[in-house]
């Protein structure tokens, strides 16, 4: 996208952010641009999931009204000595991004992270897509370092989802659970992902990017996209929510258990785990190559899924969870 179209979109959101009718002709006389080049603008973030309404006569308006994600707000917010936050508009993805500036031999303070208001290439867990429409949710990436090399990163993925816990909590008083490995719910119904990839040797120092999907305000007709029994934080608080202080919060909260785990590792978060485990106690099949049915009990100190059958306990450290009927 060129500057000048970037600059061009912001403008727009700008003056429809408040959720009410504006002509075109208005529109493009603040731009000073065409009406044609007005609509091409907003069609392009239509095409990104941005919910926007046009009604002959009237002009247009946003099914919602939108706060932008600040670059200066979002410094402004932060305590001092945090580590820095990008705002993108739309980009291919998040975690692409901080993996190409490793890649490039950038060098970034551990807890730097990147948002952006849109992904034409989100990605969860084995490649699934991840949608991602326009200034609705959060897609935000987290820089890491583990000196200890690739197998301390074991359990790493729970222990993002406790801090995502403890922001929904203290901010919003939700009640988030964790579905081991990497994925959080309220009331049965996913809110976010994550997806941790890992740069670098099991006996050296190892780069981690560390993504997290939060829905946040879905658009209208998202089923169409997902699979899924899904909610959001505005679904489940009936708020309006400020995208920027929730970055801020996650980056704090995920800067704090990072910082705890790469001392400790895993074992000092397996009891709030288990306190925020989804399926505790529960049916359960893991899916790996030969799923495995039993009663889920858990997780280990090492962030392995505990898993009891008929026959015997046991631990596993990779595969999906799904209930079985009747759990």
């Amino acid at each position: 996208m060129s500057k000048t179209s970037l600059l061009c979109q912001r403008q727009l959101l700008h003056y429809l952010a408040d959720g009410e009718f504006y002509s075109g002709q208005w529109l493009a006389e603040q731009l000073g641009v065409s009406r044609t080049a007005v609509a091409n603008y907003l069609n392009a973030l239509k095409q990104h999931g941005l919910e926007i309404f046009s009604v002959k006569g009237r002009g247009y308006k946003l099914a919602h009204p939108i706060q932008l994600l600040d670059a200066n707000k979002i410094k402004y917010l932060q305590p001092a000595g945090s580590a820095q936050i990008l705002v993108q508009h739309i980009t291919d993805s998040t975690n692409c991004q901080l993996l190409n500036r490793l890649q490039a031999g950038q060098v970034m303070a551990p807890g730097s992270v990147i948002v952006a208001e849109a992904q034409s290439a989100g990605r969860g867990r084995r490649g699934r897509p991840w949608y991602s429409p326009f200034g609705s949710n959060l897609y935000f990436s987290c820089y890491w370092r583990l000196e200890q090399g690739v197998p301390a990163a074991m359990g790493l993925s729970l222990v993002i989802g406790l801090a995502v816990c403890r922001v929904l909590q203290q901010q919003y008083k939700l009640q988030a659970k964790v579905k081991w490995p990497n994925d959080i719910y309220i009331n049965e119904q996913k809110l976010a992902g994550i997806l941790v990839e890992l740069s670098g040797q099991a006996d050296a120092g190892c780069d981690v990017v560390i993504g997290i999907g939060l829905n946040v305000g879905m658009p209208e007709h998202s089923n169409q996209h997902i699979d899924q029994p899904y909610t959001d934080i505005r679904t489940a608080t009936g708020q309006h929510i400020d995208r920027n202080i929730l970055v801020v919060e996650l980056q704090r909260q995920v800067t704090i258990l990072l910082t705890q785990f790469s001392e400790t590792g895993f074992s000092a978060f397996t009891a709030e785990f288990n306190q925020h485990d989804l399926y505790a106690n529960r049916k359960v099949v893991l899916l790996t190559k030969e799923p495995i049915s039993g009663i889920c009990r858990g997780v280990d100190n090492q962030g392995g899924v505990i898993i009891e059958t008929a026959d015997e306990i046991t631990i596993y450290y990779g595969g999906e969870l799904s209930l079985r009927a009747g759990g």
